[in-house]
């Protein structure tokens, strides 16, 4: 729906009039035809459809952006988008530059980010999303620090600066699939190298679920990022900005664990506390370094759960207590379950070809208390552990 003419329109008095009228619909994908159909009556047809859409994608957008009532979208290039809290994190690790590239820039969610801490330069060749990140930059305020720039990244039309640092975002999907191979970005990754010599630093966003080997030989930090406990991203760090092979960042924090050689502290049964590592820990290969960390153990060398007898607050894991190790038989585990009175169970599983959702049907629970419970390893054998959480 979103043209360079409808977002003109939707920035002049009678557009902002009916984007307040369509976002007090609050309409959804399926109410779409028919809030248009009320809100004809007052507006333009095509201006309608467009604020109407955009009711829709502000809603949506409310999940990445705290202002995105404020904000123009365009679908996709909204679904690719970070998240505001990831843009803001990976822009204060850019910060101190004269000048940031943002290469690849989209709607320009990062080029708004990267604005805070320097001016952008933000390159894109498709002329309908840099108008959404001009319009977004002016409608937050950060305008003056954002230089919109129409150019193909595969051309050598363009110059960057030795002194400046760049943010690059390929796109990772091709008729509306995810593509997994980093030579079918667009632009390829490989795209990224032929700058490096241009550039005093370099960031670029990769899917958090990169095959590691295609990353083999590459001399950058690689670091993974979760929010609010989901796994959200990958980058790669090149230049002044590569600090440590590997980091796991948390976020909210930033709270991060970097590389450092730890190879872990062995193999225990599981003790009193469980630690269930954050997807960035696991991601980054950082198990090792967080167990030396919290003087903990993994239970089983191919699980990554942590144990130890010290309950340890820490943002980079889920602490429970671990109530009792159980045998993973169905039918004695039903019997245990029933008497302590279980009724209602959240079931976990890591290392178990169980079928979660199966399995808690056929244990039949009746009773009036709840309980967590992880179907895992532990030495070699399967065990079910009964634990609870331990507050933050």
């Amino acid at each position: 729906m979103i043209n360079p003419e409808a977002l003109r329109q939707l920035q002049t008095d009678l557009g902002r009039e009916a984007l307040a009228a369509a976002a007090a619909e609050t309409p959804t994908e399926r109410e779409f035809l028919s809030v248009v159909q009320r809100l004809r009556k007052r507006y333009p047809e095509p201006l309608v459809m467009a604020a109407v859409e955009q009711a829709i994608l502000r809603r949506r957008g409310a999940a990445k952006f705290s202002r995105a009532g404020e904000m123009y979208f365009e679908r996709e290039a909204l679904e690719q988008a970070s998240s505001e809290m990831v843009s803001h994190y990976r822009a204060e690790r850019l910060a101190g530059f004269p000048c940031l590239y943002d290469l690849g820039c989209g709607l320009g969610g990062d080029s708004l980010a990267l604005a805070a801490v320097s001016p952008v330069v933000a390159i894109d060749r498709d002329g309908l999303r840099l108008s959404l990140l001009a319009a977004n930059a002016r409608a937050l305020g950060v305008e003056a620090n954002v230089w919109p720039v129409r150019a193909d990244l595969r051309l050598p039309a363009w110059r960057l600066s030795r002194r400046a640092a760049g943010f690059f975002d390929p796109g990772r999907r091709r008729n509306g699939r995810r593509v997994y191979s980093v030579a079918r970005y667009e632009p390829p990754l490989d795209l990224a190298y032929t700058w490096l010599p241009e550039l005093a630093a370099l960031a670029v966003k990769v899917s958090p679920g990169i095959d590691l080997r295609q990353l083999s030989g590459v001399d950058c930090e690689l670091e993974f990022i979760s929010s609010l406990g989901e796994l959200k991203e990958a980058c790669l760090w090149f230049g002044s900005l590569r600090h440590v092979q590997r980091r796991a960042t948390i976020l909210p924090g930033p709270h991060s664990l970097v590389s450092s050689g730890n190879l872990g502290t062995g193999i225990l049964p599981p003790q009193g506390y469980l630690y269930e590592p954050d997807p960035a820990i696991l991601r980054a290969g950082l198990v090792g370094e967080l167990a030396n960390r919290l003087g903990a153990s993994q239970i089983d060398a191919t699980i990554s759960y942590l144990t130890s007898d010290r309950a340890i607050t820490t943002p980079f894991a889920r602490v429970y207590r671990v109530i009792e190790v159980m045998t993973s038989n169905l039918r004695l585990l039903r019997a245990a379950l029933r008497a302590r009175g279980v009724g209602r169970l959240t079931l976990k599983k890591r290392g178990s070809a169980i079928d979660v959702a199966s399995y808690a049907q056929r244990l039949r629970l009746h009773g009036d208390h709840e309980a967590t419970l992880i179907l895992t390893r532990a030495g070699g054998r399967k065990v079910a552990l009964l634990v609870e959480p331990v507050a933050a």
